[in-house]
């Protein structure tokens, strides 16, 4: 039988326009989003079922833009990678652009001890972009 460990959400920002914070290079990938999930009650294998959203506007001059999203198990870009993401901005596209994902990191080992920490970064190939709202991220964790 499934047995729901544990859920929480990282809300950054509710509203559309409601946060200006620059997107910064795939160099220096900025934080958006962390979790942390209680699994200490687990008594069989852990999955999790990560989600988030970012929404992201055009630099005012418009130009080839990639967006990455990263999702690490851990609160360092060194810690394991569970989840990367790149996508392009429309250029055609004036007002906000929203990007949304959805990962699964299955048989996660049991930490040691506290919580079981997901980290979501955002980075840019340009700078000028910025992310403006809504932001979140949401992790659930299922033990057998």
């Amino acid at each position: 039988m499934t047995v729901l460990l544990d859920a929480r959400t990282s809300q950054n920002a509710s509203l559309v326009n409601s946060i200006s914070i620059p997107v910064l290079l795939n160099t220096t990938p900025g934080l958006f989003g962390q979790i942390g999930l209680n699994t200490q009650t687990a008594t069989g294998s852990i999955r999790v079922q990560l989600s988030g959203t970012a929404t992201i506007q055009l630099p005012l001059l418009p130009a080839a833009t990639t967006i990455t999203l990263q999702v690490v198990r851990g609160t360092a870009l060194t810690d394991p990678l569970i989840f990367s993401s790149a996508q392009s901005l429309d250029l055609s596209i004036l007002g906000p652009q929203l990007f949304t994902f959805v990962a699964s990191d299955v048989n996660v080992p049991k930490p040691a001890s506290g919580p079981l920490i997901y980290t979501a970064f955002i980075s840019s190939n340009l700078l000028g972009a910025f992310r403006v709202g809504p932001e979140s991220f949401n992790g659930i964790a299922y033990s057998d």
